[in-house]
């Protein structure tokens, strides 16, 4: 063999090799196909309103919400859902968390971090960490395990697991561990202010 055929054959295999090498790379590529699993639209600054009978019911807001191909909203940066009066304008309870989901499927939405749940009149609330509000069923409750806390004029009372109506006005705590009477809590009938 000639030394010139040396010059030729082993430039000739390198390129032979890159060129079944990039062949090979290609086919990786085209059998790894990606499915896309994130949010199909995001809204910032959210504002949802749901109305009956022509009168404001629910106002759902949120910092951002990402909405999925399958129907489930997400709400990462935390969500607050107001329930109003009869009027459509009193506020008769709120639900706040860090986090929201809304699964389409089953028409429940999931809060979590630092979840409150405010009736306004009554001026009363529960603090826990998950909750969760099934809109079909207008109902608010809490998985069976779950610490919850729930303070009123008069006490705090502690236990795991809650379940209550819509506008939080009736709630049962599945296990009670404490009940704490508040120090400057208004008793039942004041006594008359004295005069002078």
């Amino acid at each position: 063999m000639t030394p010139g055929y040396f010059r030729y054959l082993v430039p000739g295999l390198l390129l032979a090799s890159a060129l079944a090498g990039c062949h090979k790379r290609e086919e990786e590529v085209a059998a790894k196909k990606v499915t896309y699993t994130g949010p199909t639209m995001e809204t910032q600054n959210l504002l949802m309103i749901v109305s009956d009978s022509a009168k404001l019911r629910i106002r759902l807001t949120s910092p951002l919400r990402q909405d999925f191909e399958n129907g489930n909203q997400i709400y990462p940066k935390g969500v607050e859902i107001t329930f109003l009066g009869q009027d459509g304008a009193t506020v008769v309870n709120t639900i706040k968390g860090n986090y929201g989901l809304f699964e389409k499927s089953t028409s429940v939405y999931t809060l979590r971090g630092n979840v409150r749940v405010t009736n306004v009149p009554k001026q009363q609330s529960m603090n826990t960490e998950e909750a969760f509000f099934d809109q079909n069923k207008a109902l608010i409750y809490t998985k069976k395990e779950t610490e919850i806390r729930v303070t009123t004029p008069t006490e705090v009372l502690t236990g795991r697991g809650l379940t209550a109506n819509q506008d939080f006005s009736l709630y049962t705590i599945l296990d009670p561990t404490g009940v704490f009477t508040l120090q400057n809590a208004p008793t039942v009938n004041p006594a008359p202010a004295a005069t002078r």
